[in-house]
C-alpha cells in the first residue's frame, strides 16, 4: 500500500494523506483513485491555471508508411510521466503520427504561418474574389473566409482527422486532455518522403550512345 501511495503522489502531485484516503476509498484500486483525485481537484496539475502549466515531458512518436516509403516524426508534450506512459496518450500520439503521412500538413497551426506566405495568399485569394465579379465590399471578408480553407489544408490543427472527418485534430488533442486531465500539445512534426525534392533523371540513350562513340 505504500508504494501506491508514493507513486499515487509522484503521479498527480496530491498530498500523502489525500492519496492515502483515495486508495481506502477506491479499495486499493490505483487507477480509480487517480480518477477519483482528479475528481476531487486534488491533483495538482488540475488546479494550476492554464498560463503556468508547462508540458515538458512527452514523447516523440513515429510512423513509417509504403513500406518506407513516407516516414513521419512527431514530438507531442504532456505534463508528467504518468500521462506520457498512459494508453490514450501513446494513442494520440500514433494518431497524429499516422494522419501527418496522410494528410501532409505543412505547419502546427496557423501561428506558424509565415507573414509573407499568408499575406501573398491573401492576395491570391483577393484576385480570384475580384475576376469573380464579387463587390469590393465584401471581398475582405470572403478572402478571410476562404483563409480558413488554406488552414484546413496545411495547419494540422485544423486539419480534418483522417480517421474521423467528423473532429479536427485540435477536436482529438482536447478530447485526449479531458481524459488525462493534462495540458498537450503538438509541438513540432517532420514529413519525410521518398524522392521528395528530387530531380528524377531521365535516361537519354541516344546522348549516352555519342559519348561512347566520342570515347572511341
Amino acid at each position: 500500500m505504500n508504494n501506491d501511495i508514493m507513486k499515487l503522489k509522484e503521479a498527480t502531485g496530491a498530498g500523502v494523506l489525500d492519496c492515502k484516503k483515495a486508495l481506502d476509498e477506491t479499495k486499493g484500486n490505483y487507477d480509480k483513485a487517480v480518477a477519483l483525485l482528479r475528481e476531487k481537484g486534488q491533483a495538482k496539475a488540475l488546479k494550476k491555471g492554464a498560463s503556468d502549466r508547462i508540458a515538458a515531458e512527452g514523447v516523440v512518436g513515429s510512423y513509417i508508411h509504403l513500406g518506407g516509403k513516407i516516414g513521419v516524426l512527431v514530438e507531442i508534450n504532456c505534463e508528467t510521466d504518468f500521462a506520457q506512459k498512459s494508453d490514450k496518450f501513446n494513442q494520440l500520439v500514433k494518431d497524429v503520427a499516422m494522419h501527418i503521412a496522410a494528410a501532409n500538413p505543412k505547419y502546427v497551426n496557423a501561428k506558424e504561418v509565415p507573414a509573407d506566405e499568408l499575406n501573398k495568399e491573401k492576395e491570391i485569394l483577393k484576385k480570384q474574389a475580384l475576376k469573380e465579379g464579387k463587390p469590393a465590399a465584401i471581398i475582405d471578408k470572403m478572402v478571410e473566409g476562404r483563409i480558413k480553407k488554406y488552414y484546413q489544408d496545411f495547419c494540422l490543427m485544423d486539419q480534418a482527422f483522417i480517421k474521423d472527418p467528423s473532429k479536427t485534430i485540435a477536436d482529438v488533442v482536447n478530447e485526449t486532455i479531458a481524459f488525462v486531465g493534462e495540458k498537450i500539445t503538438v509541438r513540432r512534426f517532420v514529413r519525410y518522403e521518398m524522392g521528395e525534392g528530387i530531380e528524377k533523371q531521365t535516361q537519354d540513350f541516344a546522348a549516352e550512345v555519342s559519348k561512347t562513340i566520342a570515347a572511341k
